[in-house]
């Protein structure tokens, strides 16, 4: 059973070491999406990255939520929160134009 309260006590007692890891591998794996598709890899390694990139902002988006859960309102929660958006925005409009539509 999926227990919320003990996530959250585990998200605000290693927050540091959270963050540590969250905010490069954030900042790599989105500058790594990006830089994919700049240089024309194939659409397969853009998702991979992209979808790696996407997991690394969630975790810091879902972190940041249970920051606010528990009260903790100061500039680094808002700071992270918007990194963690707009990595996971950046990759969402990278992969736009790798889609690939069916035809009815």
């Amino acid at each position: 059973m999926l227990d919320f309260h003990t996530l959250i006590q585990f998200s605000s007692t290693y927050c540091i070491g959270i963050c540590t890891f969250l905010i490069p591998a954030n900042l790599v794996a989105t500058s790594s999406t990006i830089i994919f598709a700049l240089l024309g890899y194939p659409a397969i390694h853009i998702w991979q990255t992209a979808g790696i990139a996407s997991f690394f902002a969630l975790l810091m988006i879902l972190h940041v939520f249970a920051w606010l859960a528990i009260g903790v309102v100061m500039a680094p929660t808002y700071i992270l929160l918007g990194l963690g958006s707009i990595c996971l925005l950046a990759n969402l409009i990278v992969i736009v134009p790798y889609r690939r539509f069916v035809n009815a």
